[in-house]
């Protein structure tokens, strides 16, 4: 695990400082599935819509639902970000978005494709499947119930959604990936997706548990949430909330996260006993470490460096850019200009600054991100291409 700068509070144990985990908070809610039907509570097949409270409107297409086992394991039909997401705070982008948002873009959502067709990760998913088994569990908060069925039992005294006054002082600063310091993240009903924060030494015992599914007062449902269940990806497979990839012989089970100053990476391998947590708070992927320890085979991918020779583009210039380009139907990129920089923001993720490299093409490179613009025509760029880790996304620019 590492901090960025010297922000570690005096006399704490490094494995004692806090990070926001982000999106491995996942699979703390596939495990809570697990052992909810573990107790009888809940099916893996059950329909959302039996959970939610009556009167809900949930999408269907095709006469298929959507069950708790897809919206688990990546394939509901849902998009990544509900579209009524509208953050105040673009720095806190979760914040505020309650369960009477939830259900009303539910109720007025047309799927694309019929649940269980195909995989597609979705935070919206996730979250929502948090929010039903809370709702069904009769629970105040997704992070109580938590509390109440994985961390307490486990003995997690360091993983929580709210940090108890005592401990706040142990909690790490966030920083985008230039290391300015940015504020912390807040959920509200899609807690699930990646509200928590933890320890190293707090994700080590959960990780303990998820290799050694022989005993411990969660065995049985540890065992159900790592049984891979679909396909995801070339290679690649989903269990509930876990990710496993490698030879079918000696797979890893892997989840990574990522909020607006932190990045994480979980993965154990039962074959080996091996088990690897990577925290780091600066938003920089962390990926290529955790997988290299995992795997001494697998490189460390170099940052893509600074480029040497760079633009100074003139304000008009920068504003022929300035727009918010459709990556996706619900992942929008937003390019906004402050001065003479120019700054890029996707849906649900922290700003980040741009360096030009031509009059066109613009990089951030901790992320390794190109961005090349189209100004083929007169007047504002009328799509934008990005570039990133060997994928290629061409956007439209909207009206």
């Amino acid at each position: 695990f590492s901090t960025a700068g010297t922000i570690e509070p005096p006399g704490v144990a490094p494995e004692k400082i806090l990070f926001e985990i982000g999106s491995i908070s996942k699979t703390l809610t596939g495990l809570l599935l697990a052992d909810a039907v573990k107790r009888g509570e809940v099916r893996l097949d059950e329909p959302l819509a039996e959970l939610l409270p009556k009167g809900t409107l949930v999408p269907t297409r095709d006469r298929k639902v959507i069950t708790l086992e897809l919206l688990s394991t990546q394939r509901s039909g849902l998009p990544r970000l509900p579209g009524n997401l509208a953050p105040v705070d673009s720095t806190d982008p979760y914040a505020g978005y309650d369960a009477q948002r939830l259900y009303a873009f539910l109720s007025g959502y047309t799927l694309p494709r019929a649940p269980g067709d195909s995989a597609e990760y979705s935070n919206l998913g996730v979250g929502l499947l948090g929010h039903a088994l809370t709702v069904r569990a009769g629970a105040p908060s997704w992070g109580a119930l938590v509390e109440r069925r994985i961390t307490g039992p486990l003995g997690m005294r360091e993983t929580f959604v709210d940090v108890p006054p005592a401990l706040r002082g142990r909690v790490a600063i966030g920083h985008d990936a230039r290391m300015t310091a940015v504020p912390p993240w807040h959920f509200d009903a899609l807690a699930g997706a990646g509200a928590l924060r933890s320890t190293a030494a707090d994700m080590l015992t959960y990780l303990a548990a998820a290799l050694d599914t022989s005993h411990g007062p969660l065995r049985q449902a540890m065992a159900l949430a790592r049984t891979p269940r679909a396909d995801f990806g070339p290679g690649a497979r989903i269990a509930l909330g876990w990710m496993v990839s490698g030879p079918p012989a000696s797979p890893i089970w892997w989840h990574n996260g990522g909020t607006g100053g932190f990045r994480s990476f979980v993965a154990f391998d039962p074959a080996r006993q091996v088990a690897v947590v990577v925290l780091a708070n600066s938003a920089v992927s962390v990926d290529d470490v955790g997988m290299h320890l995992v795997n001494p085979m697998v490189p460390v991918a170099m940052p893509m460096l600074p480029p040497r020779a760079t633009f100074t583009l003139s304000v008009e210039a920068l504003d022929r850019l300035v727009g918010v380009y459709a990556l996706a139907p619900t992942m929008l990129l937003t390019i906004t200009r402050e001065g003479n920089a120019l700054f890029g923001q996707a849906t649900g993720q922290g700003r980040f600054p741009l360096t030009a490299t031509a009059q066109d093409r613009f990089v951030f490179a901790p992320a390794g991100i190109e961005l090349t613009f189209d100004l083929s025509e007169p007047g504002p760029a009328s799509r934008l291409t990005l570039r990133q880790g060997g994928g290629t996304i061409t956007a439209a620019r909207r009206p």
